[in-house]
């Protein structure tokens, strides 16, 4: 399992503003990461859908402490 991390942004004129970042410290795939992440960033909000709030949702491999 791997853990990854979810950019969300907001995008004005055409730049993307970081309105929010999600960890998934485990998920067995990019697209479950996405998910559970979605669902987080939509919670912690207090909205049905993260896109209310962000337009943008980037995903980035963390990096694992060694």
């Amino acid at each position: 399992m791997s853990c990854y991390r979810v950019f969300f942004a907001k995008q004005i004129l055409g730049v993307p503003f970081t309105v929010g970042t999600v960890e998934i410290t485990r998920a067995r795939d990019p697209e479950r990461a996405m998910r559970a992440a979605a669902l987080r960033f939509a919670r912690q909000h207090g909205v049905l859908d993260w896109r209310e709030r962000a337009d943008v949702a980037e995903l980035d491999l963390a990096r694992t402490p060694a």
